[in-house]
């Protein structure tokens, strides 16, 4: 039978690497996938890895109706066994529905692979659909860290270097120029209620030679 998988943790705990190898695996064993992203790192219609793998896919837009993207692949001629869906935090939540309704209706199934809360430890529209309507939901257990060494469960968004909790959802890449560097980190809960990222703990204890930055410039609004 069938089944919606989400994959779910944070910035640098390994989802689209576990994507790619699923696919992988599924393709090796003769089935035959699509894989589909939105707002990926290394730029429109891509699957990326931080390890440096790089895979093509179809970039999800507003407009991406999955039930029709599936019969219209198998309508010429193409299987259409599972999917592969990446970055799907920033899948709206009628499209989770539309997966949903794949699984089920055409016995595909699909694995999806997104970071549950934004920068404000708020669930993300699509995370919150998977959460509701997955038959499974999965934690990664490859565990990203904080700078203080303690489990990274927080994504933070900073402005310049400074931790912010205001502002759009979504930031895919740098913002308009003269509004400030934007980068994101994972951090503790408590680092992340506190707002204190590893240059802000470097500045406060500047002898603290095991501080190290989880800073990154992921283009993502978590």
């Amino acid at each position: 039978m069938a089944e919606l998988v989400f994959f779910s943790g944070t910035m640098d705990c390994g989802k689209s690497t576990l994507a790619l190898q699923m696919h992988h695996n599924h393709a090796a064993r003769g089935r035959d996938g699509v894989l589909f992203t939105r707002h990926d790192r290394a730029g429109a219609a891509t699957i990326s890895s931080r390890l440096g793998l790089v895979v093509d896919a179809a970039e999800v837009e507003d407009a991406t109706d999955f039930w029709s993207e599936v019969i219209e692949r198998r309508t010429q001629g193409q299987p259409v066994d599972y999917l592969i869906a990446d970055e799907a935090q920033f899948y709206t939540a009628a499209q989770v529905e539309q997966l949903a309704r794949v699984v089920d209706e055409l016995e595909v199934d699909v694995y999806t692979f997104g970071i549950s809360t934004d920068f404000r430890a708020r669930l993300f529209p699509g995370s919150a659909r998977l959460v509701e309507l997955a038959d499974r939901v999965e934690v990664l257990q490859v565990k990203a860290l904080c700078w203080c060494g303690a489990r990274a469960t927080h994504n933070a968004r900073t402005v310049d270097g400074v931790m912010v909790v205001e502002g759009a959802q979504v930031v895919v890449g740098d913002v308009a120029a003269g509004s400030g560097e934007v980068a994101y980190e994972v951090l503790c809960r408590r680092h992340h209620m506190r707002r204190m990222t590893a240059a802000t703990a470097r500045a406060a204890s500047p002898s603290v030679a095991t501080l190290s930055s989880a800073q990154g410039t992921l283009g993502v609004g978590a």
